[in-house]
């Protein structure tokens, strides 16, 4: 049959139709599922009853140590009990210094919850922290863990009971410093022969709920949420980056402990809500909910079946993993590099294969130019987010704006746009397959990079490296009429359903603010595509720049801040008694034209105030009447060079948190609220942040090298802007900006001892 050019037209049009529907099945398969009515069957997890308990928990701002924090877990407790558990709180100071304020205590009240099994193999531990920030309702963060673990332990409980005990904590503090969580496995008995822990976060309002994170050795509790999850959405990649990136949940304390092992999940679409007023129960998509618990308790009753001798302890090795039209797929750790140099060696094969249509010099050429889309997208990725800033600086703040998905149509768009030139451009110069092996000698080189040094992260380019080259060769070596098509479009297929989910996924895992990562693998997947581009590709690329100047443009016009999705703004205040001076502060780079009211000069007023590090904008304030700390020494002895002393600091309102410092003075060892401070925290000045603090006093004893007076600075936190002098509250428009510091009200008083 002759190849006419109106048919290899027609045949490249159907490669990308089944390719681009592809494309759309793999994305549409990691969404989460349609939620269930209250109505659903009793033993099946249904989104509308985990919805009642949101709405309960979401009613009030219920940050720990407060009112509202002790109402949410009496709720707690009595759902408990009517489901025939015994609960039990934990009261115990928590510490951890993983957040980035120096060392961190916290008085905790935990809830713990044990089912107990028939014939138990182990514990396995469903996790969910019931505080939420200062300013947030926790509707989502984490109303939708606690929701999670209610409905489940309703299901649990109403059934025969399991094999395993099954361990229900609800964890205090999490959001001031993970203290709830540290408490529980530092000093429960509970705790102490390990176990297997599953928790539930969440840090947006939507998006499918994934499993993000695991402890090291992770091949037999990944095998175990592989086989059970029905909606499974886990990438190993996920958890290469959450390693090395600086952030923190309950799930910190159980893996960092060494005698666990587990997964952590959440959703973290609809971030603009994080941390922020808006984090209510109506902002959440109880899709997303639904997909958390159903995968919630389908994993739940897996563990709490198996025989948790081998689960408990880790595995030879990390697994590979990745979702693929609903389900995971996954190999062992071992075989990453055996993969890699695999797609390497398929490359070469397919450059000598088509030397003859695209000569060894021209190859090379067309792999140096390779390098620049695979460099310059996610360039371009940034500029546009800095575009889109300059155009509406609300932007400036948040990782995501609040309606981000035609913003993201246009990354693509972009990306598109770039590809397309570029291919056109050097496809007439170089010839399509220079350019077919420039772009999969490029993947290949990167599953290499990401075997070395991200190994769950490198199927992303090592896999569509070798399907890709081994379609090549199939195409250039077949003379089958079918077989080109039919092996490039086997060969795109594997580079779509692995990297398309991929960009859908790491668009709000990190935000546009950050959309070069989203940019970089969209890229990657073009260049796994050139083999299947259209020769004639300059007016398509003129469509793709359209498009992505459309799709701004809606983005625009669709994304505007109100009332209901406002530009975050931070500001606090904070009072120095000795000085009776006050300031205005934000912790923002660039205060937005609100804050700037309060915040226009820059200033470093770590020293007066500890918790605020470096320069900050600020300004002068009017200094309200609010009480200092007290401090009074209770005892104080001396022996040889050092003086021992007990102080006990009261706060003289309501407030959040108590941040002591003694500047200047070595300070040997350290006891507050009865526990110890460890030594790697008494390098330096010695600082210590309490948050929810005994309302008789905080009781701090010191041992120091010095006999004579020491300078002790004392401060404490309460939150709300409201009523001090000279302010006036934000407009409509203008939100909260999702920070543990935002509205924080500081009064400092510097006491000698």
């Amino acid at each position: 049959m002759e190849h006419t050019p109106a048919r290899r037209t027609l045949g490249g049009l159907i490669v990308l139709v089944v390719l681009a529907g592809l494309a759309f099945l793999s994305v549409w398969t990691v969404r989460p599922p349609a939620p269930l009515a209250a109505d659903a069957p009793g033993d099946e997890f249904s989104a509308g009853r985990a919805y009642a308990h949101v709405q309960t928990l979401g009613e009030s701002v219920h940050v720990a140590g407060s009112k509202n924090a002790a109402a949410a877990r009496d709720y707690i407790v009595g759902t408990l009990k009517d489901y025939g558990l015994d609960p039990q709180i934990q009261d115990a100071v928590g510490a951890d210094d993983a957040l980035g304020e120096g060392y961190t205590m916290a008085r905790v009240r935990n809830v713990v919850a044990v089912l107990k099994g028939t014939a138990s193999t182990g514990r396995v531990f469903l996790v969910a922290h019931y505080d939420s920030v200062q300013v947030s309702y926790g509707g989502n963060d984490d109303g939708a863990g606690v929701a999670t673990l209610l409905e489940t332990a309703r299901i649990l409980t109403s059934r025969e009971r399991p094999r395993n005990d099954v361990v229900f904590l609800f964890t205090d503090a999490e959001e001031a410093c993970l203290c709830g969580a540290e408490a529980f496995v530092s000093q429960h008995d509970l705790a102490k022969d390990g176990g297997v822990v599953l928790n539930y976060e969440a840090r947006g309002s939507s998006g499918p709920a994934i499993m993000f994170e695991t402890t090291r050795d992770n091949a037999d509790v990944v095998g175990v949420y592989g086989d059970v999850a029905p909606y499974p959405v886990a990438t190993s990649f996920a958890v290469e980056v959450y390693r090395i990136l600086p952030n923190d949940t309950d799930f910190s304390p159980f893996r960092d402990a060494g005698r666990f092992t587990g997964l952590n999940t959440a959703y973290i679409d609809g971030s603009a809500v994080y941390h922020t007023p808006e984090d209510r129960p109506e902002y959440m998509d109880q899709a997303s909910l639904q997909h958390h618990g159903a995968n919630a308790l389908a994993v739940a009753k897996a563990f709490a079946a198996r025989d948790l001798a081998t689960l408990e302890q880790p595995s030879a090795g990390d697994s590979t993993y990745f979702p693929v039209l609903g389900y995971l797929v996954r190999y062992p750790g071992w075989l990453v590099w055996p993969v890699a140099i695999l797609a390497s060696l398929a490359v070469v094969a397919l450059s000598v294969v088509v030397r003859h249509r695209a000569g060894f010099g021209r190859q090379a050429a067309a792999f140096g130019l390779g390098l620049v889309p695979l460099a310059l997208a996610p360039v371009l990725a940034q500029v546009y987010w800095l575009i889109l800033v300059a155009i509406r600086p609300g932007y400036r703040q948040m990782i995501d704006p609040w309606r981000p998905e035609w913003f993201r149509a246009a990354v693509v768009a972009l990306v598109a746009t770039l590809l397309l030139f570029w291919y056109a451009w050097w496809g007439r110069r170089l010839g399509r397959w220079a350019l077919a092996v420039a772009g999969f000698g490029w993947l290949a080189v990167l599953g290499v990079v990401l075997a070395a040094f991200a190994p769950g992260g490198s199927y992303l380019a090592a896999l569509p490296a070798l399907f890709g080259a081994l379609a090549g060769i199939v195409a250039s070596v077949v003379r089958i009429p079918w077989a080109k098509p039919a092996a490039v479009t086997i060969g795109g297929a594997v580079a779509v359903v692995i990297l398309a989910p991929t960009v859908m996924l790491f668009f709000p895992a990190l935000g546009l603010a950050t959309g070069a990562a989203a940019a970089l693998f969209a890229t990657m997947l073009g260049l796994a595509l050139w083999v299947v581009f259209p020769r004639r590709a300059m007016w398509p690329a003129v469509g793709a720049a359209v498009l992505m100047l459309v799709f701004t443009g809606v983005g625009l016009a669709v994304d505007r801040f109100d009332a209901k999705h406002p530009a975050p703004e931070q500001l606090m205040y904070a009072l120095d008694t000795d000085t009776g001076q006050a300031r205005w502060v934000s912790a923002d780079d660039k205060p937005g034209a609100w804050a700037a009211q309060y915040a226009s000069g820059t200033e470093n007023v770590e020293a007066k105030f500890p918790l605020l590090h470096g320069d900050v904008a600020s300004g002068p304030a009017q200094a309200a009447d609010l009480p200092a700390p007290s401090l009074t020494a209770t005892s104080s002895t001396v022996e040889g060079p050092r003086r021992t002393m007990t102080l006990l600091i009261k706060p003289n309102r309501d407030v959040r948190l108590v941040y002591v410092k003694v500047p200047g003075v070595k300070v040997t060892s350290a006891t507050v609220a009865g526990r110890a401070v460890p030594s790697d925290a008494l390098t330096g000045d010695f600082g210590v942040l309490f948050h929810a603090p005994p309302a008789d006093g905080l009781t701090v004893t010191l041992t120091v090298e010095q006999t004579g007076p020491v300078s002790v600075r004392v401060m404490d936190g309460s939150d709300g802007l409201a009523g001090l002098p000279g302010f006036t509250p934000r407009p409509p428009d203008v939100g909260v900006e999702g920070s543990h510091t935002s509205e924080l009200v500081l009064v400092a008083k510097t006491y000698t001892v």
